[in-house]
């Protein structure tokens, strides 16, 4: 009624259509915006603040969510992964969200499960090479940990667990229904794992990942319910602080359209949805079967004795690594170029690569052999790449003796390549190459003047010209258990 009583003129009736004509979208655009809230929900602050509006939007929402509670950085283009910087040894609270439908996983109702929180690389590079960084920063810091759980500020954990061959990786129990948030703590920095020290910016990024299992019908904490991570750099105590407002100021300066092609900068970081850890230690609580430093193989039988005379087991007693292996000395133990693949991860165990099996568990022969030096650092790392380049392509350690034995009924002579220089491992490369039992043999004699029989001893062992020749008869053992071999 009111804009009838201006229509007098014919010009503001024309403005009053126009007017009118505009004011009849307004409704429509309004109609159409309310869908995109849903989109506005979606955003992480949203989730943050209600995690219910997240069940509302999403149809198969998660059953837990972690936020940590560390400020994201406002310098993260959009569609990238946010990134969020953390201060070396400072607590941060990462809390336990119960994100469940009513009615889902009613099997855990009123239970506990397991979460396991570790620290990783987020350079696919370097997850090849973790457990050789992580060695070498258990040598540089003696006696510490990179990732410790802080008991006294943590809320709802139960049996908090940190396992002494996994230093980057701790785990607890904890009931979804009850509130629950674990204090983290973070001791290596990301410049420790770069080859020269730039300082925090070029420090390589790690990841949090927690991943979460409920029991089984054996009580043992092995069906995996869900996992999530987010990426993270560690400075220098303040260094985070530091480093999150200078990143601020950068993005101030920016003018409006490029400050849309970032993210804004968020008060905490909530974890992503991400594949559970390979290879989860939460088997057993009791340290896992790691790859050890030590050497893989050894020269002496105490190891893995056999009684049996089978030559199918002759090369276990030289060797302790399964399955079985040849002489090292042989050169058939370098890998052929038309190896397969099953052959190639073969030879990868029994060269102690196995960290790199499932790596290069695609690789044949062939590929194995293409690579160049450069590629297998790359890939193993440097100490370990050398040592593959070497295995695969160097040329095998010359012995320190080389002796020829035949017996008495033959007429060829096989070799026998000597290294530690003593009589027990003369003993055990003869009774290999017999296929006999090392324990089968008694005694060795050297046939001296007018025949009488001297005990081969160490020191007449390390007195052998180089490539002696011997033929070697076998005499019955007093207690009828074993034989004498005579060296003539």
């Amino acid at each position: 009624m009111s804009w009838s009583l201006k229509l007098d003129d014919p010009d503001e009736s024309g403005l009053v259509h126009d007017f009118d004509a505009s004011l009849s979208g307004i409704g429509q655009e309004l109609g159409a915006g309310a869908y995109s809230m849903s989109d506005v929900l979606a955003l992480p602050i949203f989730k943050q603040e209600d995690s219910t509006l997240s069940n509302e939007v999403d149809s198969k929402p998660p059953p837990f969510q972690y936020v940590l509670c560390a400020a994201t950085s406002p310098a993260v283009k959009l569609h990238d992964e946010t990134l969020t910087y953390l201060n070396q040894g400072q607590s941060y609270e990462i809390r336990m969200l119960d994100n469940r439908k009513v009615g889902e996983y009613p099997e855990i109702n009123g239970k506990f499960v397991k979460s396991i929180i570790r620290v990783v690389f987020h350079d696919r590079r370097l997850q090849y090479m973790e457990h050789q960084q992580l060695e070498g920063w258990k040598w540089s810091r003696p006696g510490d940990r990179l990732l410790d759980l802080d008991v006294p500020l943590s809320v709802g954990i139960i049996d908090p667990r940190t396992n002494p061959s996994q230093l980057n990786t701790i785990e607890f129990l904890w009931e979804p229904s009850k509130r629950t948030s674990a204090f983290i703590q973070v001791h290596c920095i990301s410049t420790e794992f770069t080859p020269r020290k730039h300082g925090g910016e070029k420090g390589v990024p790690f990841r949090i990942q927690l991943d979460t299992f409920k029991q089984n019908e054996h009580a043992e904490y092995t069906e995996h319910l869900h996992s999530a991570s987010c990426q993270v750099k560690v400075f220098k105590p303040k260094g985070a602080d530091r480093k999150q407002k200078t990143d601020r100021e950068k993005m101030d300066k920016r003018n409006p359209p490029e400050k849309e092609k970032y993210q804004p900068s968020y008060d905490t970081t909530i974890l992503a949805e991400c594949s559970p850890w390979p290879d989860n230690c939460y088997v057993s609580s009791s340290p896992t079967d790691t790859p050890a430093f030590t050497p893989a193989h050894s020269t002496t039988f105490s190891v893995t004795e056999s009684n049996s005379p089978s030559p199918t087991h002759q090369v276990e007693q030289v060797l302790v690594v399964p399955p079985p292996l040849v002489d090292p000395c042989s050169s058939s133990q370098r890998l052929l170029f038309n190896a397969t693949i099953k052959e190639t991860s073969q030879w990868l165990l029994q060269n102690r690569f196995s960290q790199f099996s499932r790596l290069l568990s695609n690789f044949s022969g062939a590929d194995l052999l293409k690579l160049t030096r450069d590629d297998l650092i790359q890939i193993c790392g440097a100490a370990d790449g050398i040592r593959l380049f070497n295995a695969l392509k160097g040329k095998a350690v010359r012995p320190r003796m080389t002796i020829y034995v035949c017996q008495e009924s033959q007429q060829v002579y096989h070799a026998i390549y000597l290294d530690e220089l003593t009589a027990m491992e003369l003993s055990e490369k003869i009774a290999q190459l017999f296929n006999i039992s090392p324990h089968q043999i008694s005694q060795i004699y050297r046939q001296g003047p007018t025949g009488i029989h001297v005990i081969v001893s160490d020191e007449m062992i390390a007195n052998f010209p180089e490539e002696s020749c011997f033929v070697i008869s076998t005499l019955k053992a007093e207690n009828n258990e074993g034989y004498h071999i005579v060296l003539k």
